[in-house]
């Protein structure tokens, strides 16, 4: 059981991540959560959660909150059409705990999905980073894994 936030009734744990969603979404978005902390603690921005918590919760209706932990899903977080690593490709190491290859984009949306242009080219060089950070370790692993360093042979 946790509690509905009052101005857009999303289900929160507990008291805490109810201050926790109602700061956020005021400070990022402003709007009806900014308003509504305004109207009833005032100095909610400087606030630490348990203390606002104190103050939201009594506002707040009852919720069903539903967990899901990673062991009741399927390799972990449930795809979402993001990459999310629900089933993601395991890396190529001895034991599997589902990492994603980091050069495969997972969790990253499509360049060319995304709307904004600025964005589009920030995930572009962000891949190409990424590839070349990761050929730059590839090879630093094989010239350490050379038995003979001797240049002469």
């Amino acid at each position: 059981m946790g509690y509905a936030c009052p101005v857009c009734d999303t289900p929160q744990r507990d008291g805490e991540h109810l201050a926790h969603h109602l700061a956020f979404t005021a400070m990022l978005h402003g709007g009806d959560h900014e308003a509504w902390l305004d109207e009833r603690v005032d100095d909610w921005s400087d606030r630490e959660p348990a203390e606002l918590a104190a103050e939201v919760t009594p506002h707040a209706d009852d919720a069903e909150y539903d967990e899901v932990f990673e062991d009741t899903v399927p390799r972990g977080r449930p795809d979402v059409g993001m990459g999310s690593g629900g089933d993601a490709a395991p890396s190529d190491h001895a034991h599997d705990h589902g990492h994603a290859d980091p050069a495969s984009g997972a969790g990253v949306p499509d360049p060319d999905a995304v709307d904004d242009p600025a964005v589009a080219e920030a995930l572009r060089e962000a891949r190409e980073m990424t590839r070349n950070a990761a050929a730059d370790d590839a090879d630093e692993e094989s010239d350490s894994a050379d038995p003979d360093p001797d240049p002469d042979a």
